[in-house]
């Protein structure tokens, strides 16, 4: 099981990763509303601003204080370290 930094020391699995979003949107912040009633909000900002929404495969939403855009990149290159682990980087 992969696991990627969410930010200040928090890790999430990304096999259960659904989806990553902003919260700007009225459906986001909706849905975000629904999951505190709920009880299934994990709040990882610590006191910082939410600046990323993460929606798991078990209905929980994750509250991420970095970008969406940079939680992205860093799914992306861990995909890319697991496929390329054994073939050398060329440097330019």
């Amino acid at each position: 099981m992969k696991f990627i930094n969410i930010g200040y020391g928090n890790m999430v699995a990304v096999d259960r990763i659904v989806a990553l979003v902003s919260p700007d949107s009225a459906p986001i912040k909706r849905l975000i509303q629904d999951a505190k009633d709920d009880g299934r909000v994990i709040d990882v900002t610590c006191g910082r601003k939410t600046r990323a929404v993460i929606v798991t495969d078990s209905e929980h939403v994750i509250l991420a204080a970095i970008q969406t855009e940079t939680i992205a990149n860093r799914l992306e290159n861990d995909g890319d370290l697991s496929m390329e682990e054994d073939e050398p980087e060329d440097e330019a």
